[in-house]
């Protein structure tokens, strides 16, 4: 059974052996709780790195759901040397409703680093991350996929940072995942993001997108699942060999980059996309991408889109409609090294 905690001092992090939680947070305006599910899993061998994986940040992204459930019961303590957490639903709420944002108070978690711990629940929820788990552990994964609106290239992913060694070992680690890229984004967009905490704050942190259209891609799954055992292998927290994810591509992953807002291409109107290209593929510098469609503009054949620069194709519409304004298409360069 797990212990259901509402006072977080009772969380014991130093406790042998496998603990389940539900950590409550006191719902805004009700007596009610939501109650986050975690597993504390402490080792008996030797103390190597602490690793905390997290699932479900956007409650409409379920790869990584179901890959930190998966391992929050399968993980045995006899195994493991080291401390590794398991919080395969970070914001309950938005995974009980299957929605990007908290429908409590209407909140993007990853958005809302560091939190608040007297804010609306999710900016709670943020600071109890912040607070309580970074201090525990000094690397961070935090499994994401596109939800809906666009396909997203299967990528482990990182923010640039200034630290070389601290940017070194990010990139051995998302290697670990053996997706087909491994995407240093842009952190010019937003604020309050789960990773840009963490990164600030040293860890080695790394996140990905590992499906798309609010469902469990088979493929996007095993990489995010077999990649955390690969990370739990690299750091010796778990023995064996790392695992080559996918046999059937022997070239390791691409690190490929889109770090500034010009290499995000928003849609001009709102419209109907047809993509004349699909995530992964290589396109040149004024290629035409796809026709852009307003069904309202009867006399209208639409808008062909082109690239404005060579690279690799991140991103693609696939629901529609695609709003004006809305990050439409990415094109990552690599980088050579």
């Amino acid at each position: 059974m797990p212990i259901t905690v509402y006072d977080h001092n009772q969380i014991d992090f130093d406790r042998p052996g496998k603990t389940i939680y539900e950590v409550g947070f006191h719902f805004d305006g009700t007596w009610g709780y939501a109650q986050v599910p975690m597993a504390v899993i402490n080792g008996h061998g030797p103390r190597n790195k602490s690793i905390v994986c997290f699932g479900g940040t956007h409650g409409n992204e379920y790869e990584g759901q179901v890959s930190v459930w998966r391992l929050m019961h399968e993980l045995d303590p006899a195994d493991i040397s080291g401390r590794v957490i398991l919080i395969p639903r970070l914001n309950q709420p938005a995974c009980n409703t299957g929605t990007r944002d908290s429908q409590v108070d209407g909140v993007n978690l990853n958005r809302a680093f560091p939190g608040a711990p007297r804010g609306s629940l999710t900016y709670r929820i943020a600071d109890f991350v912040t607070t309580r788990i970074f201090p525990q552990v000094e690397v961070v994964l935090d499994i994401h996929a596109a939800g809906s609106g666009a396909r997203f290239a299967l990528c482990s992913s990182f923010h640039m940072v200034p630290d070389p060694q601290q940017f070194e070992e990010m990139v051995t680690v998302a290697s670990l995942f053996d997706t087909p890229f491994v995407f240093i984004y842009s952190s010019e967009m937003a604020s309050g993001l789960l990773t840009d905490q963490a990164e600030a704050l040293g860890k080695i942190t790394i996140g990905g997108e590992f499906g798309f259209a609010q469902g469990v891609d088979r493929v996007g799954t095993r990489h995010a699942y077999e990649g955390i055992k690969n990370v739990l292998r690299h750091y010796r927290v778990l023995p064996g060999d790392i695992v080559k994810i996918d046999p059937n591509r022997p070239t390791p992953p691409k690190l490929v980059s889109a770090i500034h807002l010009n290499e995000y291409i928003p849609a001009p109107y709102t419209g109907v996309f047809e993509p004349w290209v699909d995530t992964g593929d290589w396109v040149e510098a004024g290629q035409g991408l796809g026709v852009l469609y307003d069904f309202e503009l009867v006399d209208q054949p639409g808008q062909v889109v082109y690239a404005p620069r060579s690279g690799y194709m991140l991103l693609v519409p696939f629901q529609v409609p695609t709003r004006k304004g809305v990050t439409m298409l990415v094109i990552a360069q690599e980088v050579q090294r």
